[in-house]
């Protein structure tokens, strides 16, 4: 997904999507043994860096040479966040161990991460969503954003407000972090500095705004959104939120500028559409989706230009493909996908060379 980082994107949410489909190869029903599709022309020397688990939004360093994610893994029954290096070794767990951990992001020194977790609430992981109303996704109230040293030491607490803090990802000019948060009574989006000062919101629509990543000149924000539009949704949209969930069956890819201002919505088919990313020319828009699919269930990565035309369908390979990230130079793209998977359940974490 489509995570679009997508970002709202603990690996459980990711099981949900295979609950919904299933892991065999869509045009024969059998598993494929390449992990490059005929029609990914776009792809070339792919290369699966993780083996098992769950295992979702993975980002690039500033430099390139490390890559953060979250897993739940091995013994762990919810999501933690865990570095590597970006040829899949020296996996290492950075953030505590308790309660659940999302979002993480590394600052520009390489020297500190920045990620999401429940853990000044509780050890233990929080209890899943209520599946009676519907497919939905848990947006805790004891998430805070934190930074740590790449290590995970020295934990310093960023956000302090009552509701949901989440989402947060770093300009790449590496002055800003922008965030989603419930603290004013809404899932809106956040600027802060990287200490966690001066935060100051930028979106006002009813409805959730999330999962954002500047543009490469750090000048434009890209971002998924829902905004309900009769009294029925808007109803259950504030009847969920209430409970610390919302529905995301039906979001779209929204770009503004980076204080908030000149809106404009890119993508409106009805579907799941997340984990937008800019190309490095921030001309294209990178992201994740359901569209192509009746039933909804694969998700399939996309490319898009910043005015909304030129759709062309990146991904064929495996039922989900989800959070893409360039590298700066565009030559490297990263993603999550479950692709020769050996178990229903098993997200991994690929990198591939782009083909212009």
């Amino acid at each position: 997904m489509p995570t679009v980082r997508l970002r709202i994107t603990p690996s459980f949410i990711l099981a949900a999507f295979m609950i919904l489909g299933g892991f065999a190869d869509r045009a024969t029903g059998q598993r494929r043994d390449t992990l490059i599709h005929p029609r990914e022309k776009h792809f070339a020397n792919i290369k699966q860096l993780t083996f098992g688990g769950i295992n979702a939004e993975a980002y690039f360093s500033f430099d390139e040479k490390k890559i953060i994610f979250m897993s739940t893994r091995d013994t762990l029954k919810c999501d933690q966040i865990f570095t590597m290096d970006v040829d899949g070794s020296n996996v290492r767990m950075v953030s505590t161990g308790k309660g659940i951990s999302t979002c993480g992001y590394f600052y520009p020194d390489g020297k500190h991460i920045l990620y999401s977790s429940t853990h000044l609430v509780d050890d233990e992981c929080p209890p899943p969503p209520d599946k009676s109303r519907g497919y939905v996704w848990p947006v805790y109230k004891s998430y805070d954003i934190f930074m740590a040293g790449s290590d995970g030491s020295n934990l310093t607490r960023l956000t302090d407000a009552e509701g949901y803090d989440a989402e947060a990802v770093i300009s790449p000019l590496g002055d800003q972090i922008v965030f989603c948060s419930a603290r004013d009574g809404d899932l809106e989006l956040y600027t802060m500095n990287l200490n966690g000062t001066d935060q100051k919101r930028l979106t006002y629509d009813l409805g959730y705004d999330g999962g954002p990543f500047y543009s490469w000149d750090g000048k434009k924000i890209v971002y998924r959104a829902r905004h309900p539009k009769d009294s029925a949704e808007v109803r259950e949209y504030k009847e969920l939120l209430a409970k610390e969930l919302v529905k995301p069956e039906k979001v779209d890819i929204f770009i503004m500028d980076a204080d908030g201002r000149n809106k404009r919505q890119l993508t409106d088919n009805g579907k799941a559409n997340f984990g937008p990313f800019f190309f490095p020319n921030d001309q294209w828009i990178i992201f994740s989706s359901n569209m192509n699919d009746p039933k909804g269930r694969n998700f399939d990565l996309f490319k898009i230009n910043v005015d909304g035309r030129g759709l062309e369908q990146v991904t064929f390979a495996g039922g989900y493909n989800f959070f893409p990230m360039f590298s700066r130079d565009g030559k490297k793209l990263i993603f999550v996908s479950n692709r020769g998977a050996k178990s229903r359940y098993e997200f991994n974490i690929f990198i591939a060379d782009w083909v212009n």
